[in-house]
């Protein structure tokens, strides 16, 4: 086929792929400003993932932003330009490198092992769900890639003479090295890879597995080493040898931290070569197993398209009336918020276990990549409400961690506990879980894991600070170091009890529910009413003094704090909005108090313990116009349609969550008290499709109704009848009907 049918067979296929809302996604969307989502092809929930990786080598003027720099934890940039291949296992949205690692480049011409020279700069860059397409300028290869759950599939369209396709096994975004690889014969070689790390936490790490097939055989291969550092005893000094040594024909193991391979192909005019990529955390042999039951043949068009029906299937759950450009940004955010966690267990059911060595096998979905500190705060809500039956499954995976290891996840990461964050959010994304109706799982074994962190005094994983944090109720900042955040981390405590009250309450235990009940209210010893903030005090009980409610507002560390300022978490006790309204002063001073958060520069949008902050004007009679009117604000400022659409880093969907509920008009506050705030949406309808079999109600309706008021407040109905609050339960609203806005 000719370059000229092969682009008109794209467009058409296209095309075809365009009618679901699939189409109105764009990957490219959180791909600058730090977002570090990547524009790759994923399946939903994929474990593999096919990514351009453009974060190492090339001139600066190319690639301004490198895989080193503070703060980049992407494989992909949008302002950057020079690529060197297409990673395989890829993660959206997280703060610190990993993974981005397995990466295929097609090149022409003389072959050349060296990624700062093979290199090359791109055009034409093209991406929706499970698919993404470039032509490399430097050799003039159109690339495609598109995946399925756990493999991924590439199509490169040669120009005519000697071309190459290599895979190295040095390159990655993961702060790990090492791998091992094994040329099988001329069209398939299989190896590993480590990955971990992450976070600095060197004490996290795990191999990967591969299996690449070729869809022809290659005329000439061969693996490659660059030669490792060396030492002149004699002198005493250590130098490195940048020579990369290549083993032409070479069928045996090869091992080393900068390894790779290459397959050499005599290509005709516009030949097209297709490169299946399988992989597993268990096994080579599961790799190729996954590889064989997912791809059957090399069928680029087959493939892609079922990666367009998943998705099309999942984002169809939610049908929305607005602009073009609002259907971008809230179907987009949909998608980012279907990208994680993802399942790890192979076709054949195995998985790593968690905290510990050896595998285990399940009959269902197991789900990998708890970034809890962020999502337990709304993605897994959205979840719960479009995806109760994807959610139920996640629920249960955490709960098999938890008999596997001791513990609940925290931050989950391929069956390591990477502890990065504070708090206890497991117990308070599987509690809301549960008081939601996601109920199919052992709660027994999840209650006995939640009161076990809320109890243990030597080696809690989850609660390290449990036990001054039971005898003061807090947790005081005489010896935390420099990220620990003493009140941040008191704050995350108290929610998590508010949980466990709630689920004991749910559970019938009675006496479970007041204990934990006041051990949530223990915020009010943290509480400074001469400055208004959560404030850091010492073990005797005195403040921490002097105190700059303002330090941390650019990352700096902040004692008392992560990732933030006092102001970030002025209001920070979700479970009882209401008292501390009165601990403000009332209503007047609480409305003064939040308003000077947005109006002194002091919000961050990007920081989750504040991101429910403009929802809290629906606790104030009167005032939740002012939700409206901040929510659209933050909109408009924060969010839109290009690369850098996502005011900060992703968090694993957070932030694309945040949105879609905004956009819809209803937002859940606190985590364990299932009430939806209401406000008006920006979207002029939407219709969410309810699963039946977890919910009463087949569909909700939202509908905006404009009288052509300028008044900036709605009268909100619910099936006709006025509600008299802004706020409606998840168990009203899953019965289905329609809430109107006017």
């Amino acid at each position: 086929m000719n370059r000229f049918l092969t682009l008109l067979a794209g467009a058409l296929c296209s095309a075809a792929m365009a009618a679901g809302p699939g189409q109105y996604v764009d990957p490219f969307i959180g791909t600058s400003n730090f977002g570090a989502t990547h524009p790759g092809a994923q399946y939903p929930h994929g474990l593999a993932s096919v990514s351009p990786f453009n974060v190492a080598f090339g001139q600066p003027e190319l690639n301004p932003f490198e895989k080193d720099d503070a703060w980049n934890s992407r494989v992909y940039i949008h302002e950057n330009q020079f690529l060197t291949g297409f990673s395989h296992l890829n993660l959206s949205g997280v703060g610190c490198p990993e993974a981005g690692v397995m990466l295929l480049m097609p090149t022409r011409g003389e072959l050349n092992l060296n990624p700062e020279e093979y290199g090359s700069t791109y055009s034409g860059e093209r991406a929706s769900p499970g698919y993404y397409s470039a032509r490399l300028d430097k050799y003039d290869i159109q690339a495609e890639v598109t995946s399925t759950l756990r493999t991924g599939l590439s199509r490169f369209t040669f120009p005519a003479g000697q071309s190459h396709i290599l895979l190295n096994l040095g390159l990655g975004l993961t702060n790990e090295t090492g791998g091992s690889l094994e040329i099988v014969s001329e069209r398939e070689i299989q190896g590993m890879r480590n990955i971990g790390t992450f976070c600095y936490h060197s004490e996290n790490v795990r191999p990967v597995y591969f299996v690449a097939r070729f869809s022809r055989a290659a005329d000439d291969f061969g693996a490659w080493k660059k030669m490792p550092r060396y030492r002149n005893v004699e002198a005493d000094w250590v130098g490195f040898n940048d020579k990369i040594k290549p083993y032409a024909g070479y069928r045996h193991p090869l091992s080393g931290d900068d390894i790779g391979a290459w397959f050499s192909f005599d290509t005709q005019k516009d030949e097209q070569i297709q490169v299946q990529l399988g992989i597993s955390f268990t096994s080579i042999e599961n790799a190729r197993a996954n590889l064989n039951a997912e791809q059957r043949g090399f069928d680029f068009a087959s493939v892609r398209q079922s990666a367009v029906d998943a998705w099309d299937m999942l984002l169809g759950r939610a049908e929305i009336e607005g602009t073009r450009q609002q259907k971008t940004m809230f179907y987009t955010a949909l998608y980012h918020s279907l990208l994680h966690p993802n399942i790890i267990q192979d076709v054949n059911g195995d998985y790593p276990l968690m905290g510990q060595h050896g595998t285990g096998n399940t009959k269902e979905n197991r789900y990998s990549v708890y970034s809890l500190w962020d999502t337990h705060r709304n993605v897994h809500p959205l979840l719960s409400l479009l995806y109760p039956d994807i959610q139920t499954q996640m629920v249960r995976s955490a709960v098999a961690m938890a008999k596997e290891s001791g513990w609940l996840p925290k931050w989950e990461l391929y069956g390591m506990e990477t502890q990065v964050m504070v708090g206890d959010p497991g117990t308070a994304m599987i509690a809301d879980s549960y008081l939601r109706g996601i109920r199919d799982f052992d709660v027994d074994a999840a209650y006995e894991a939640m009161l076990r962190a809320a109890s243990q005094t030597e080696n809690n994983l989850l609660r390290p600070e449990i036990e001054e944090y039971l005898n003061l109720g807090y947790v005081p900042v005489d010896d935390e170091g420099p990220y620990d955040g003493s009140v941040a981390t008191s704050l995350e405590y108290y929610v998590a009890d508010y949980n466990i009250a709630q689920l004991a309450k749910a559970l019938g235990k009675e006496e479970d529910y007041q204990t934990f009940s006041r051990r949530a209210n223990n915020y009010r010893k943290l509480y400074d009413p001469a400055t208004g903030m959560l404030r850091p005090k010492n073990r005797n009980g005195q403040w921490l003094s002097p105190f700059d409610p303002e330090l941390g507002r650019n990352f700096e560390p902040a004692p008392g704090y992560i990732e933030g300022n006092a102001w970030n978490y002025r209001f920070y006790v979700p479970h009882d909005t209401p008292g501390l309204i009165q601990l403000s002063g009332g209503d007047e001073a609480f409305v003064e108090q939040l308003d000077a958060t947005f109006d002194t520069g002091n919000f961050d949008m990007t920081n989750e313990p504040d991101i429910t902050y403009p929802f809290l004007y629906n606790f104030v009679e009167g005032q939740a116009w002012r939700t409206t009117q901040r929510v659209h604000q933050l909109i408009d400022q924060y969010f839109g349609t290009g690369p850098d659409g996502l005011p900060g880093n992703d968090d694993t969907g957070t932030l694309s969550a945040w949105l879609a509920f905004s956009m819809m008009g209803l937002y859940p506050v606190t985590p364990g008290n299932t009430d939806y705030a209401l406000f008006t949406p920006l979207l002029d309808s939407v219709t969410l499709h309810l699963n039946t079999q977890y919910y009463p109600g087949s569909r909700l309706v939202i509908n905006k109704a404009d009288t052509g008021s300028t008044e900036q407040h709605s009268d909100i109905s619910f099936n006709e009848r006025k509600l008299m609050r802004p706020f409606l339960d998840h168990k009203a609203l899953v019965k289905g009907g329609e809430i109107t806005f006017k």
